[in-house]
């Protein structure tokens, strides 16, 4: 898998892998009203512009000239010396085959070469990934909802691992 930092002219890329992701990734979890509001809000062209500017960093994952999935973290994310993990997706086809470790190491890399003492996440508390991060090294440090509106929350651990 190769892993290139994408430019603002390749956030659209990102836009359809959302979409060709999510549907599989929270059927389970959420409704497909739910899924579908989500994708509005944190993946319209101007919103994912709105996270770029505000000094995210977004990553393409390609595979045999395919692109595969995505993710975004931000450095000291509210000056707390600490990287926030925003998104990490992998199409459903290639999950458990290694890909989002080595998504997720460069996410550390990044991280750790930016003298950032960590990295944090949210997970759904019903996402598969939860077991991924738990894997890898994340433990739970804290138990959370977020309203997004719409009459919708985010049910969510937040994860944590240190260096």
């Amino acid at each position: 898998m190769e892993i290139v930092v994408a430019s603002k002219e390749q956030l659209s890329i990102i836009q359809q892998l959302a979409r060709d992701i999510w549907f599989e990734a929270y059927k389970n979890i959420l409704s497909i009203e739910q899924i579908e509001f989500m994708l509005n809000q944190f993946y319209s062209y101007s919103s994912l512009e709105n996270q770029f500017d505000a000094n995210q960093v977004f990553l393409l994952f390609s595979f045999k000239n395919e692109y595969v999935g995505y993710a975004s973290y931000e450095l000291n994310f509210d000056n707390s010396n600490k990287t926030k993990l925003h998104k990490l997706y992998i199409m459903p086809k290639l999950q458990g085959k290694g890909f989002g470790k080595h998504a997720m190491n460069e996410v550390l890399s990044s991280a750790y070469k930016n003298n950032n003492l960590g990295v944090v996440l949210n997970v759904n508390k019903y996402n598969s990934a939860l077991q991924f991060y738990s894997k890898i090294g994340f433990t739970i440090v804290d138990s959370v909802i977020i309203d997004i509106g719409n009459d919708y929350i985010m049910d969510d651990y937040v994860m944590e691992t240190n260096f």
